[in-house]
């Protein structure tokens, strides 16, 4: 407990200085440079759909490491959301450290944003209401990769989408990961002073310019990407739920 009250204060029991915090934000920043830098490889993977069923099909078996096991281990697909799990969850336990204890607190930091009309503390504002979502609609996609390796495929998830209505889920989380992501590096960029240069003050310009070009791209991307499963889905919406066969063979998804 002693040290849970050292991260808010930034004091130890003793009244000295302590370096908890510091060390608590750069943990934060570690985790979610990750987990940004993972969402960004993870959108152009699902993207592979603009390219047709054959190349996300393709794509989704190399994870599998079919280039080494002749089916493919769907397996090796929940490792690696396991551990993405696990930085997430981190990432979020160190979050809520920067979040508003209080409604009261909550109309404080409001009141505080509108008075200062400050692009950082508005995009902070939303990266915390942001990622409250997440903690929820995240961990909802996480455990059903999580427990279904072997139903991601363009057919598969096309039906995930559609007929079991998980596009909405999809659409908040597209908006909520790629926007919080984008800030998110943003703002780690301005906090630990990595691109500060000779002229701090005009690279945060170009800072600010180039998440703005990052956010438009990751949402453009990923508006485009979820039409084409939904397309899918549609399309297949009155078939069994099947797998993706690149020699056209029916596969029945095992439920």
């Amino acid at each position: 407990m002693e040290k849970i009250i050292e991260a808010f204060t930034g004091t130890d029991p003793e009244g000295k200085k302590s370096r908890i915090p510091a060390k608590l934000d750069k943990a934060l920043t570690a985790t979610g440079v990750a987990l940004a830098i993972f969402m960004m490889a993870h959108m152009f993977f699902v993207s592979t759909i603009l390219f047709g069923e054959k190349a996300m099909y393709t794509v989704t078996k190399m994870f599998e490491l079919n280039f080494i096991f002749d089916e493919g281990l769907p397996f090796i697909v929940s490792i690696f959301v396991a551990a993405v799990t696990v930085i997430f969850i981190v990432h979020a336990i160190l979050g809520i450290r920067k979040f508003p204890i209080s409604y009261r607190a909550y109309l404080r930091i409001r009141e505080h944003a509108k008075m200062m009309k400050h692009t950082d503390t508005s995009m902070w504002m939303f990266q915390w209401i942001s990622g409250l979502i997440m903690m929820f609609a995240a961990m909802i996609h996480l455990y059903i990769m999580f427990t279904q390796p072997e139903n991601i495929g363009p057919y598969s998830s096309s039906h995930r989408v559609v007929s079991e209505h998980m596009w909405l889920l999809y659409m908040v989380l597209l908006i909520c990961v790629e926007l919080h992501g984008s800030i998110g590096l943003y703002r780690a960029a301005m906090k630990w002073g990595w691109f500060d240069g000779e002229n701090p003050k005009e690279n945060r310009k170009k800072m600010i310019k180039a998440k703005k070009i990052i956010s438009f791209f990751f949402l453009v991307l990923g508006a485009f990407t979820l039409l084409a499963y939904i397309k899918i889905g549609i399309e297949r919406a009155d078939h069994v739920p099947m797998k993706y066969n690149p020699n056209n063979s029916i596969e029945i998804i095992k439920r």
